[in-house]
């Protein structure tokens, strides 16, 4: 009688639309870690893995607790390297806790470039150099 009747009932249904624009903002932002967090570290942890499976006896190493030392020996089959971190003091460590190669050695080259090579080139200087005299 004194109660109106609702007609909140014929309001239309909502479409498939307004169901995939309410996920836009959360693709958005796995979008934005994607590129902004997770494919640089990604990146850093395949950088540090070649770089663990590339040292070598001689090369200078931070391990991820701040010793300093020079691996001595690198045991492939148990995954260790014994390092030495002063004068007659060598730590195994284990190859996975190693934080930076600080220093590599530069393997020996098959043949040397021969020491002899007198040719020198002569460089134009002065007036020469500005005209392109010889």
């Amino acid at each position: 009688m004194f109660i109106s009747p609702a007609y909140a009932q014929a309001a239309a249904a909502p479409g498939a639309e307004a169901g995939l624009m309410q996920f836009a903002p959360l693709v958005l932002i796995f979008i934005v870690f994607y590129f902004l967090l997770i494919r640089p570290q990604q990146k850093r942890m395949k950088a540090h893995k070649e770089m663990l499976s590339a040292v070598n006896r001689g090369d200078r190493i931070v391990t991820n607790g701040g010793i300093v030392g020079t691996v001595q020996k690198v045991n492939e089959a148990e995954n260790e390297l014994i390092v030495e971190i002063a004068e007659g003091v060598k730590v195994t460590v284990k190859r996975d806790m190693i934080a930076a190669v600080t220093s590599k050695t530069k393997p020996v080259a098959a043949e040397a470039a021969p020491a002899n090579d007198t040719k020198t080139e002569e460089k134009p200087s002065g007036l020469k150099k500005l005209f392109g005299g010889k």
